[in-house]
């Protein structure tokens, strides 16, 4: 049975299996709580036990179970139906359902292969100029270069961010060109939960690719983070693992992202 949470406290979201999935829940959880329509939290449950959370998040749903807890066949086909009803662009869950949910969704859905990247410290904090606490509005500026949809989503993009950072769960980070005469790259925290930091939207502007911006930014922040108590982790596509590695990443595990097939949408 899958039906949504009208109220929630913390200790409901701790019950769930510490991983990327349950990270994403909570801090949706943690910046909006349950009353908003493009924020919304719905139950599965089993003989009247909360087994797992869903989270929709505008165009986005998280899947994750509960501690000591496997989804059976009657429950995948539920939340099958469930994703086909609600149609959000993507959908994210443990792996080890990916095979038993995909025929299911074939329909409507393909699965994208991801590589989860953890960061290895060298203990090294290089001496570049990066400004912690940056203009927002500065660091859209070079986002909406990498991005094309999110360059038309700006309203929305300093909404759900500023109001993040305002409650310590996203940080963005703007770098500075070696002349210190101009920013050049940007990277934003996603979610900052469980003493695990997880870096996205990482983009420098045309005009100074290929000049190592982002690599050095990205060590950066990692060595930065991981001195204050952080692990930081970082998602990309499985063709990026040398690239990653270069920086001080290492390949940790692999998952399915289910993304809505578009002309079917």
């Amino acid at each position: 049975m899958i039906y949504q949470v009208l109220t929630a406290e913390n200790k409901l979201f701790d019950r769930l299996k510490p991983c990327h999935y349950t990270r994403r829940i909570k801090s949706h959880f943690l910046s909006y709580g349950v009353k908003y329509d493009f924020s919304r939290i719905f139950a599965i449950e089993r003989k009247g036990e909360k087994i797992g959370l869903i989270s929709v998040f505008n165009s986005t749903m998280i899947v994750s179970d509960m501690r000591g807890i496997t989804f059976n066949d009657d429950e995948i086909e539920e939340l099958a139906a469930f994703i086909m009803m609600n149609k959000p662009c993507s959908v994210e869950l443990d792996p080890i359902y990916s095979d038993r949910i995909a025929p299911l969704l074939s329909e409507l859905y393909k699965p994208d292969l991801r590589t989860e990247f953890a960061f290895c410290p060298r203990g090294e904090l290089p001496d570049l100029d990066v400004d912690e606490t940056p203009s927002l509005d500065d660091v859209f500026a070079i986002l909406r270069e990498s991005f094309p949809t999110l360059a038309q989503s700006y309203e929305l993009w300093i909404t759900d961010t500023s109001h993040r950072v305002r409650r310590g769960l996203s940080q963005s980070f703007l770098m500075r060109d070696d002349a210190g005469e101009n920013n050049c790259s940007t990277a934003t925290i996603q979610y900052i939960i469980d003493k695990k930091a997880l870096i996205g939207h990482v983009a420098t502007l045309p005009e100074y690719r290929g000049q190592f911006y982002a690599r050095r930014l990205l060590y950066w922040i990692g060595e930065r983070l991981t001195n204050d108590g952080f692990e930081v982790r970082l998602f990309a596509r499985p063709h990026r693992v040398s690239y990653y590695e270069e920086i001080g990443f290492a390949a940790i595990k692999h998952d399915k992202v289910f993304e809505l097939i578009e002309n079917k949408a």
